[in-house]
């Protein structure tokens, strides 16, 4: 690609350092190496989970998930891969092979081996990190400060409240999804753990508070709802909890839960009920500001995949730049629901789930991958490597995926573009791209996903019935007039031509598809000579009458 001005300088990302502050030893453990070195004190550049089969590609600073790998050779080996490709980290399932050969390693690169706890899974440590590394971060300029704290990071300000009330704290939203919690966990309860370890407050905890009305007080009352472990009435609760709601309004944004051995005084009541507020301003910013970053986003995109000037500085800010690339299209089926507009609006909705979704399977796939609705096609612009030649391949392989895993209760389907290997090209895989997805949408296939080269003569198909309509042409060779006297007489010329150019002139199995006598159907075809006007015998007119018969069906 060509030569990019300067980018604008990209919000900063938060350190192995910060990760295991705000995570402390609840989740992760220290194996081998220094999380505050100074290359560890770099930013970690995202996160990505090790897959022997299919090595993903590493963005710089990687910290690496290593799921399922625990034996030592297998570990040393993977950690000096993660730091040959300039990773930040490793993580392993605890307990982490003790070997010198290890330490070794980590010493040198200054790749850090972190160990998960038992009992925690994969798919929560990567949701809690990604939370921590901010990787949304499209073209902002910096964080903005709430109460001392910079905005959207709730891990700070749950330990700040921890500081203010003296005991270990979570932020849940109306779900009872842990959103963030404090340190100084190990000093809570059983629950309070097996809460962080699930990510979410179990079922049987939460149906047991409901039993006890005690989310009915917390909406119904601005003050902190005190509960001793007797009204809880669970083994695994041997610790009080202080709970209140967190409120924009009259809307209930989630809760703030603290464990305590004894209700709360004047003062830490107070704190208590002024950190909610704060709380709610983080949460109304973060849901702010992740609108504003997706249109921002779509916006990049769009400048992108249309070309022209601003090509390079949108692919700059995106962190797509000297890359060769590959543009998805994703659309859904065309719907035919009576009710118009309130299928417009959850079609809407739809897509932007959907294109939520899509960003969500690509982050661990394609890392560094962007996804953005525009225009009513949410598109996704991938980041490919030493695979150029057969992307396109890899890439309809991960379309058909994150199509089986999401199922099919919304009808989707994918179009792939070409690979662009400059800037100039990235337009062409976006227009391939579309062309695929518009021939899917069709219907003509049964086709969830297709490469451009895929469905080339379908696509030509729908650009030449395009042509025929903008210049209005009116239909008016044989397969016309075959279609005029069928509309009349009550006739099946049309269907019984088809039928035999789809045979290759085989009248017995051409008749036996449309269940009627040889004798009748060649009848048929004579009938077909003399009403259309057509030789079956020149292969120039059957070529033609093929061609018309495609153009009818598009």
């Amino acid at each position: 690609m060509s030569t990019l001005a300067a980018a604008p300088a990209a919000a900063p990302r938060a350190s192995l350092g910060h990760v295991l502050d705000h995570l402390g030893t609840t989740l992760l453990e220290v194996a081998a190496g220094d999380p505050t070195a100074d290359l560890a004190e770099q930013g970690v550049g995202g996160l990505v989970i090790h897959d022997p089969v299919d090595p993903p590609a590493l963005p710089s600073r990687a910290l690496v998930l290593g799921v399922g790998v625990h034996e030592p050779d297998a570990v040393l080996d993977l950690l000096e891969q993660t730091a040959a490709a300039g990773g930040a980290g490793l993580v392993v399932r605890a307990p982490a092979p003790a070997d010198p050969r290890i330490a070794a390693v980590a010493e040198r690169t200054g790749t850090v081996l972190l160990a998960l706890t038992r009992g925690a899974s994969w798919n929560q440590l990567a949701t809690l990190v990604r939370s921590l590394l901010g990787e949304g971060g499209v073209g902002t300029a910096g964080s903005e400060s709430l109460g001392g704290v910079p905005g959207g990071d709730l891990f700070a300000l749950a330990n700040a409240i921890a500081s203010l009330l003296d005991a270990p704290v979570t932020i849940e939203d109306r779900s009872s999804h842990i959103l963030a919690f404090s340190g100084r966990q190990d000093e809570a309860d059983e629950s309070r753990i097996q809460t962080i370890l699930g990510r979410q407050v179990p079922d049987r905890f939460t149906r047991r508070l409901e039993a006890h009305g005690v989310f009915r007080q917390l909406y119904a009352t601005d003050r902190p709802v005190w509960m001793s472990p007797e009204v809880l009435g669970m083994p695994e609760v041997t610790i009080a909890r202080v709970a209140v709601a967190v409120r924009a309004g009259d809307e209930i944004l989630g809760t703030v839960w603290a464990a305590v051995d004894e209700p709360l005084d004047p003062s830490r009541e107070r704190s208590l009920v002024d950190a909610a507020k704060l709380v709610a301003l983080h949460l109304l910013r973060m849901r702010a500001g992740a609108d504003v970053e997706r249109r921002l986003a779509s916006e990049l995109v769009a400048t992108a995949l249309e070309g022209g000037p601003g090509t390079v500085d949108a692919l700059s800010r995106l962190g797509l730049a000297d890359r060769p690339l590959i543009v998805l299209a994703m659309g859904l089926t065309e719907s035919t629901d009576e009710h118009g507009a309130l299928t417009l609006a959850r079609r809407e909705a739809e897509r932007q789930r959907s294109a939520d979704a899509l960003a969500v399977h690509l982050t661990a796939l394609h890392p560094g991958s962007v996804v953005a609705l525009v225009g009513g096609v949410c598109y996704a612009v991938l980041p490919v490597g030493a695979d150029a030649p057969t992307a396109d391949v890899r890439a309809a392989a991960v379309a058909t995926e994150f199509l089986q895993r999401t199922g099919g209760r919304v009808p989707r389907m994918i179009g792939v573009g070409t690979v662009a290997l400059d800037v100039s090209a990235l337009t062409r895989s976006r227009d391939a791209a579309d062309r695929a997805l518009r021939v899917l949408r069709n219907g003509t296939t049964s086709r969830r996903v297709a490469r451009a080269g895929d469905v080339h003569i379908e696509s030509l198909m729908l650009q030449l019935a395009d042509l025929a309509a903008a210049e209005g042409h009116q239909a008016s060779g044989p397969v016309a007039r075959l279609a005029e006297y069928d509309a009349a007489h009550r006739a099946q010329l049309v269907e019984t031509l088809r039928a035999w150019l789809d045979a290759f002139g085989d009248a017995i199995a051409a008749s036996a598809k449309v269940h009627v006598h040889p004798n009748t159907f060649r009848y048929r075809l004579r009938r077909i000579a003399e009403v259309g006007g057509i030789d079956l015998g020149d292969a120039d007119s059957r070529f033609a009458a093929m061609l018309e018969l495609r153009l009818l069906r598009w």
